[in-house]
């Protein structure tokens, strides 16, 4: 699984018999972090969601006890970013706090009474949220410190991921910007089911709330952009959505489309005339993307420093945590590879 280093974009029980999903899971200490601990309870419901959807996919119980492994080195991981930010005094004020909500707000087409409706329809309570966020610039704050000066991007890196991305780019033609509300089918969601969340959600727009909002609470396509998925030039765009977007207008909102994966609602934000990408226009973006992988490299460097010095005592079954393989193959390796040789 490639390492996501913590940004505003932000457990594991293990048992000798493993638990079934129904079991009653007594609470205790999973793991001692300097002089903090996490909980077990807290372990399980950072995993929570991502088990739930395992156990429906049939997944085996060794690749769930893998997954509350996982759960568990990431809440260390935290224990130990948040004794740096301590030890450094790099706390986030209120003031920042707000900021940040307004910008993250504005990416997303809301304000940010809209942003905070949106997260308290979630069920979570607002003030959670602004403490992740806290965090999140807290953490940023740390990384920037221990490992920017390690980071040096080189032209020739950033000239050969230029090539990569965009040698083929057409040479003209139309994109569009695109909003979409996806509900797909699943185990235990047939497409009528899909169909009929999505035309509730039509309605919602239709009466007056935002697609963006509405999309933000129920979509699985980019939630947290409010659905936006970007600029698609027309000669990409699968059949059923080209047919879609040819009928709209710019602000208008597609009828629901009914495809054998899910439901769908497109909104066509703008449409305009393609032009090439040059390299001094997508230098910015590529030198960005290069900073951010070799920052991920050298978070694993920095992480696996913080936990040799520190005190970190895992109890119980959570002892054998170690022992899993709780890492996968890195779907980004090739390209990386391909830009730093």
């Amino acid at each position: 699984m490639r390492r996501i280093i913590p940004w505003i974009a932000a457990g594991a029980l293990l048992a000798a018999s493993p638990a079934s999903p129904d079991e009653i899971l007594v609470d205790g200490i999973a793991a001692q972090v300097g002089d903090g601990v996490v909980l077990v309870s807290e372990v399980i419901a950072m995993v929570a969601e991502g088990e739930k959807q395992m156990r429906a996919a049939g997944v085996g119980e060794e690749q769930i006890a893998k997954l509350r492994a996982q759960g568990l080195e990431r809440m260390i991981e935290d224990k130990l970013i948040r004794s740096e930010v301590k030890r450094m005094e790099l706390y986030a004020s209120d003031d920042e706090i707000d900021e940040t909500i307004a910008v993250i707000a504005s990416d997303n087409g809301l304000t940010p009474e809209q942003l905070e409706k949106s997260v308290r329809a979630k069920n979570m309570d607002f003030e959670d949220y602004r403490e992740q966020i806290k965090e999140k610039i807290e953490y940023q704050r740390v990384l920037q410190i221990a490992l920017m000066p390690k980071i040096e991007v080189e032209e020739t890196a950033v000239r050969r991921l230029y090539n990569q991305r965009f040698k083929d780019q057409p040479d003209g033609g139309e994109q569009v910007h695109l909003r979409q509300i996806l509900i797909p089918v699943s185990a235990d969601k047939d497409v009528d089911a899909a169909c009929a969340e999505v035309s509730a959600a039509a309605e919602r727009i239709a009466a007056g709330e935002t697609f963006e909002v509405v999309a933000s609470e129920v979509s699985v396509a980019a939630p947290a952009q409010g659905g936006d998925i970007g600029w698609l030039h027309s000669s990409s765009l699968a059949a059923w959505m080209a047919k879609l977007v040819a009928k709209l207008e710019p602000g208008e909102v597609s009828p629901v489309n009914q495809q054998p994966f899910g439901c769908n609602l497109l909104k066509l934000v703008e449409r305009r005339a393609f032009e090439r990408i040059s390299y001094e226009t997508a230098k910015p973006q590529l030198y960005s993307e290069i900073q951010q992988m070799m920052m991920e490299s050298e978070f694993v460097v920095w992480m696996e420093e913080l936990r040799e010095r520190a005190y970190i005592q895992r109890y119980g079954h959570f002892a054998d945590a170690a022992k899993l393989d709780t890492t996968a193959a890195d779907p980004t390796v090739t390209e990386k590879d391909a830009l730093f040789q």
